[in-house]
Formats: C-alpha cells, sequence, structure tokens
C-alpha cells in the first residue's frame, strides 16, 4: 500500500475520506458532543484489499484520541477492525454497545 495515500476528514460531509486511483473510500461519522459516532465505511471493488478501510479506522480513532472523544464503533466494519485491533481500541475510550 502507498504511505503517501492521506486521509482527509470532510467535516462539511461529516466523512474521512482517502482517494487512491481515481475511486475514493469513506468512513461516514456523527459527532455527537464528546462522542465519534462511526456509521458506515465505504470501499470502492477496485480499492478493497488494500488495507484502505483500515486506515480510515486508524484515522478515526487518532482523531478521537486528538479531540478525547469516545469512539462509538456502530459500523460493523469498523466495529470488526477494531476488535481485531485492540491495540489501536486501546488507543481511546471505546463505547461497544
Amino acid at each position: 500500500m502507498n504511505a503517501d495515500l492521506r486521509v482527509t476528514d470532510n467535516q462539511a460531509e461529516s466523512r474521512l475520506e482517502l482517494e487512491a486511483d481515481g475511486h475514493v473510500a469513506e468512513l461516514e461519522y456523527r459527532r455527537n458532543g464528546n462522542r465519534l459516532v462511526l456509521i458506515h465505511t465505504e470501499v470502492p471493488t477496485e480499492l478493497e484489499g488494500r488495507g484502505l478501510g483500515g486506515r480510515l479506522v486508524t484515522a478515526a480513532v487518532e482523531r478521537a484520541r486528538r479531540d478525547s472523544m469516545t469512539i462509538v464503533p456502530l459500523c460493523p466494519f469498523a466495529r470488526g477492525w477494531l476488535e481485531r485491533h485492540p491495540d489501536v481500541a486501546a488507543q481511546v475510550e471505546v463505547d461497544w454497545r
């Protein structure tokens, strides 16, 4: 995977975005007080298998840590990824409810 790919926080659209090869992967979120609710992750078929979904979830964790927020992983992909990467999940408070 290209380390130069950067995740952009498109706050106007409430999503984290990562563009590669003319396609955009995204993680939709909602901010609710001090909670960052992860709603839906979408990675185009052309970009699958490159770890971009995980990069988006990691970026959400980094934002939550920076802004002292709790992650609420409603998105099944984000929840599963955090469960498989407890080292990343441990960086912030996660509301698993």
